[in-house]
């Protein structure tokens, strides 16, 4: 559905108007449905950003200001995040020898074992999600980047 359908605005007052809130729209729309497919796993978009994060640490631990450093949304409340992922079982969080103020995080065999099990689906979710060809995609993909240039 068109931009000026789904916000029921007609007329904007530029291109430049239009993608920006076209993109702030979709990115949106994108979040709430990664939190629907996320939920049967008892887990949150976020929750999942920092497991995908931890495996590709994985055996190495990181810290804590590292993971906020590669987060997508780098706003996230990272130690409510990170005690929420413990309580699940799903990393582990030991003080850091060298500065008992940081905390060092690994993820857990039962966490790569999630991923495992939502690596599969994920797939094919952004693939529903996000309907374009691979040339597409790579193309919108380098646009937005160029965007943030």
């Amino acid at each position: 559905m068109k931009i000026e359908d789904e916000i029921k605005q007609p007329k904007f007052r530029s291109p430049h108007q239009k993608v920006g809130l076209n993109l702030i729209f979709t990115a949106n729309w994108l979040l709430a449905k990664q939190q629907d497919f996320f939920k049967p796993f008892g887990i949150t978009a976020s929750q999942f950003n920092i497991l995908r994060i931890l495996r590709g640490q994985h055996p190495n631990k990181i810290s804590g200001v590292e993971i906020k450093s590669r987060m997508l949304d780098r706003n996230s409340d990272i130690p409510r995040l990170l005690d929420r992922l413990v309580k699940k079982e799903l990393i582990l969080k030991t003080i850091c020898p060298s500065d008992k103020r940081a905390a060092d995080v690994t993820i857990t065999a039962q966490g790569l074992a999630l991923l495992s099990k939502i690596d599969p689906l994920i797939d094919e979710h952004e693939m529903t999600q996000i309907p374009l060809s691979k040339e597409d995609a790579a193309q919108l993909s380098d646009l937005l980047d160029k965007c943030r240039s």
